[in-house]
């Protein structure tokens, strides 16, 4: 946990931002797998850890706007409880660590929300993603559980959107630090890429390591040879020489704090000829986006430019044709990229992506495209000092979207699709880096990047 005037801090400002009544911050609840006692590692809710910071399930936390005072409520342990798991700290003592004076159990919670709602006083919530939260929300206000989205509060979305987006420098120093353990898994994976090691070999010594930084994954990690699936989730391939591994992994500290790069790998250490063309139009891509990417600037605005990049990228090897702008306005170029430059990141690896990307990604000045490709975009609106946004541009060669948009000639007057059949096995290439928004333009997360460039890639998988 960060010290107790943080945390204390940040309710006061989010507080400040919410006119009147009563915020609601439930945190996770233990999730079984099978049966009651068998529950998964528990991971807490992001928005009760940045205004709470405890990492233990059963806590909500009550925020009352105008008394200006803060509450924990919890069920202490039992000792049925305690046979089975220990000493343990109680409500109160739990709560003094978050900076919170009051504390109570939960069927007294119950009975502070009946009265305030007898009184008309208003509750904001945000969008339960957890079906324990949805149960539990609906019996504490009275709501069915299908019509709690009726009633979320999109005042407090945006007020903790507005305070999560910009990292304060207690949390950049969180992000610097697992930024460390994302390079221990890239280089690992680059030392481990070699023709008949597993995609699962390759992925269970990713969590290893997470592991061993203190925390877990901060995402089920992609290793695959099928780079053209995007979310590729199967480790069931064999690595084989000639061939491109994409390795799309991070790490989550014990704070809750992510790291997320992407490298794709020649299985054997050597890119063929095929593949450095493609991987240096990537490389070239994500550069750009790293190069325009500064306050007051739309990161829909960076997407497009590195999309131009792909595009002309593509018309010199004559995979497609045409004026590359012309292309990408089209939404042409989107064929091999289908997806968005990046998102933001901090306590999520898709940060605050439960509150809703409309609120996160887009505000009133940036509207969401409804483009193929450019409407996957999950971060499009002006960027500002303190956001942390990945950088991914990829290409990728999907037959069944390949052969989709050649059978209903879709872009023919962009997309070379007789020559595009040479490539329906090349797989896929994406470069992912993680940068902080500064006064003047952005730095990378971190002192280590994990080799990007082909030659370094090369000697770092050779050596």
């Amino acid at each position: 946990m960060f010290t107790p005037d943080i945390y204390t801090a940040r309710r006061a400002a989010l507080r400040s931002k919410i006119k009147s009544g009563l915020i609601l911050l439930p945190g996770n609840l233990d999730a079984s797998i099978n049966y009651p006692a068998n529950a998964y590692d528990f991971r807490q809710d992001s928005n009760f850890l940045y205004y709470f910071g405890l990492s233990q399930p059963g806590f909500v936390g009550l925020i009352d706007v105008d008394r200006d005072t803060d509450c924990l409520y919890a069920d202490d342990w039992t000792m049925d409880d305690l046979i089975w798991t220990g000493p343990q700290p109680t409500v109160r003592e739990l709560a003094v660590q978050a900076g919170v004076m009051s504390a109570g159990n939960l069927q007294e919670l119950a009975a502070t929300l009946n009265s305030a709602i007898k009184k008309g006083r208003k509750v904001h919530y945000v969008p339960p993603y957890r079906g324990e939260t949805r149960g539990l929300l609906a019996g504490l206000l009275g709501i069915a559980a299908e019509r709690l989205k009726d009633y979320v509060s999109r005042d407090l979305i945006r007020a903790i959107v507005s305070m999560r987006e910009i990292k304060q420098p207690e949390e950049i120093a969180q992000l610097e630090e697992v930024s460390l353990t994302g390079y221990k898994m890239h280089t690992t994976a680059m030392t481990m890429c070699r023709e008949g090691v597993s995609e699962r070999d390759i992925a269970v010594e990713l969590e290893r390591i997470a592991a061993q930084g203190g925390g877990r994954t901060s995402f089920r990690s992609i290793v695959s040879q099928h780079g053209e699936t995007l979310h590729n989730l199967s480790y069931g391939g064999r690595l084989q020489n000639g061939r491109l591994l994409l390795v799309d992994a991070g790490a989550e500290n014990a704070m809750g704090y992510a790291s997320d790069h992407t490298r794709t790998l020649p299985v054997g250490g050597r890119f063929t000829a095929k593949q450095r063309e493609i991987y240096e139009i990537v490389w070239a891509a994500n550069a750009k986006g790293q190069e325009l990417a500064k306050p007051g600037v739309t990161y829909q605005s960076v997407h497009v430019e590195a999309m131009r990049v792909i595009a002309e990228g593509l018309s010199q090897l004559g995979l497609m044709k045409g004026d590359p702008a012309e292309a990408v306005a089209a939404g042409a170029a989107a064929l091999f990229m289908p997806h968005g430059l990046g998102h933001q990141m901090g306590l999520d690896v898709h940060d605050m992506e439960g509150l809703g990307e409309k609120y996160v990604g887009y505000d009133d000045a940036t509207s969401r495209s409804p483009q193929f490709g450019l409407g996957a975009l999950r971060m499009g609106k002006a960027l500002k000092p303190g956001h942390v946004v990945t950088v991914e541009p990829g290409i990728y060669f999907i037959p069944a979207l390949i052969e989709k948009w050649e059978r209903e000639h879709i872009h023919t007057a962009f997309v070379n699709f007789p020559k595009l059949h040479a490539y329906l096995d090349f797989g896929g290439i994406r470069l992912e880096d993680d940068i902080l928004i500064t006064a003047t333009g952005n730095r990378l997360v971190g002192k280590h990047r994990p080799p990007i460039a082909p030659n370094e890639i090369e000697t770092f998988m050779t050596k």
